[in-house]
């Protein structure tokens, strides 16, 4: 049991509109870095699942077993499989560059290769996250903010503005990233990074 991290097993998703400012190429730059799946690429084993899964199908915590033995093996079997090829969707989706999620906190803040060994439930896991995002899941439906599109500015001369924005919208679990946008600030030391939460509503 993790005491010292906030990692809800039912998280309190949290509404957030996100500003990055600053000059036009730096921000350029920035997009291409900051966008990917949206995903973190595990990387533990699914036999301890498998074996879990087995054991609860064949003793039931309530109520008797509806399958054969070799009928749990086999669906437990058949569901390890199934995480197994989304695991390997995954991390086809990670190694390549770019993807729909136009502010992925892995592509700014990648997780280790030691701490993808643990697995999501693990509790040096979420306190790595917790540390180092400042939440323990991915962000959640990231967008462009409808009343903020075509913002920006214009230079002298009316060519493209020196300086430009990015202006999004985002769902985070249980909490702002604030450590995350803390370690972009520090990458990115042209850019203005402004997050504002909304507790009441979205």
């Amino acid at each position: 049991m993790v005491t010292d991290v906030l990692a809800l097993a039912s998280p309190d998703w949290l509404f957030h509109h996100l500003d990055v400012t600053g000059p036009a190429e730096d921000l350029a730059l920035f997009r291409l870095a900051a966008a990917g799946p949206g995903v973190i690429p595990w990387t533990h084993g699914r036999a301890g699942e498998e074996e879990d899964l087995f054991h609860l199908l064949a003793a039931p915590p309530r109520g008797e077993r509806v399958l054969s033995l070799q009928g749990c093996r086999i669906v437990a079997s058949g569901l390890r499989a199934a995480l197994e090829r989304a695991d390997e969707r995954v991390r086809a989706a990670v190694s390549r560059p770019g993807g729909p999620v136009l502010f992925d906190l892995h592509r700014l803040v990648p997780v280790p290769a030691e701490v993808l060994r643990l697995g999501p439930g693990h509790p040096d896991a979420l306190r790595w996250l917790w540390t180092h995002w400042g939440t323990t899941w991915p962000l959640r439906h990231v967008a462009h903010r409808a009343e903020a599109r075509g913002s920006g500015g214009r230079g002298r001369g009316g060519d493209l503005a020196a300086s430009a924005r990015l202006s999004l919208a985002f769902w985070s679990a249980d909490w702002t990233p604030w450590a995350a946008l803390q370690q972009v600030r520090e990458t990115w030391p042209a850019l203005s990074v402004s997050v504002r939460p909304h507790y009441d509503d979205g």
